[in-house]
């Protein structure tokens, strides 16, 4: 839960996100209707105590469901550490950390341009710049439960290439891929829909222009729930396993990782959560960088 707590509170958007000692709130959007939810530690219960917030009352089963998946409530931490300690490189890291679980989503959008503005650049400056989009365009809400929580993340017909270009900081080129996920989401509501492998989703996430490996496996990981995915590209992910200077490549990297299957995410994250000290966890490839800036 600490891990939890701190991989959410890095990335906490302001306005739309709280994170305290030990809980974590965010503004909920669904079916046309806002609302919030708080979601703490019991320890002594094994358990999540949930508070939610919400208008329409027969839709908290579904609530619930995104609640479930958001804190990756269906793992089996046990089978999953045991299968990662058997490389001597992830032990300590699993020890260290055990029961160790991927945040996932409350959306599936958002977490696509939360992906988009964490290419090449650090989890600060990408949460700056989506606070900023969020001020500038989501959308104000009164019943949240806490004056800290004032705004939704914006909904994909909200993000349009005008819209975006009113926000300090942000990229052209990066403003016109988000605007085009936004787009590609308004024609199929659906794209951020788990698949039926791994593969599938990577390929499909990678049609859409400026999205390369590194932001396909993210958003695989984190809205698809995917235990697999795996970024051979991230920078942070490939420094654990530097040696004598050099990183290892994105291939060689795959194939080490082969041992991991089907749990490569949790090993990203417990890569990610040991390099915490370090506010890189974000970097794609520059190979990645390139096609998004050139999209």
């Amino acid at each position: 839960w600490d891990a939890m707590l701190q991989f959410l509170a890095e990335r906490a958007i302001a306005g739309m996100e709280v994170v305290s000692d030990d809980s974590y709130s965010r503004v909920i959007e669904l079916d046309g209707a806002t609302g919030s939810i708080t979601i703490s530690h019991e320890p002594g219960q094994s358990s999540l105590r949930v508070v939610v917030r919400f208008p329409k009352l027969n839709l908290l089963p579904a609530i619930i469901a995104r609640i479930r998946r958001m804190f990756d409530l269906s793992a089996d931490p046990g089978a999953i550490g045991q299968a990662l300690s058997a490389d001597p490189a992830l032990a300590p890291l699993v020890a260290q950390r055990p029961g160790l679980r991927v945040p996932g989503a409350w959306d599936g959008f958002e977490i696509a341009v939360r992906a988009v503005l964490g290419q090449q650049i650090t989890v600060k400056a990408a949460t700056q710049l989506a606070r900023r989009i969020v001020a500038a365009i989501g959308t104000p809400v009164d019943n949240a439960g806490t004056p800290l929580l004032t705004h939704g993340f914006p909904r994909p017909k909200q993000l349009t290439a005008g819209a975006l270009s009113s926000v300090g900081g942000m990229p052209n080129a990066r403003a016109a891929t988000l605007a085009g996920i936004a787009s590609a989401v308004c024609a199929d509501e659906r794209l951020f829909d788990p698949c039926r492998d791994l593969e599938q989703a990577v390929a499909r996430l990678r049609d859409l222009s400026g999205v390369g490996e590194w932001t396909a496996q993210y958003i695989a990981m984190r809205a698809l729930g995917e235990s697999d995915a795996f970024l051979a590209g991230d920078v942070a992910v490939q420094r654990k396993f530097a040696s004598n200077g050099r990183r290892p490549t994105a291939a060689e990297l795959l194939a080490r990782a082969e041992h991991w299957r089907p749990w490569r995410a949790y090993a990203v994250l417990h890569l990610w959560m040991a390099n915490a000290a370090v506010p890189q966890t974000s970097l794609a490839s520059s190979e990645e960088t390139y096609h998004a800036l050139t999209a």
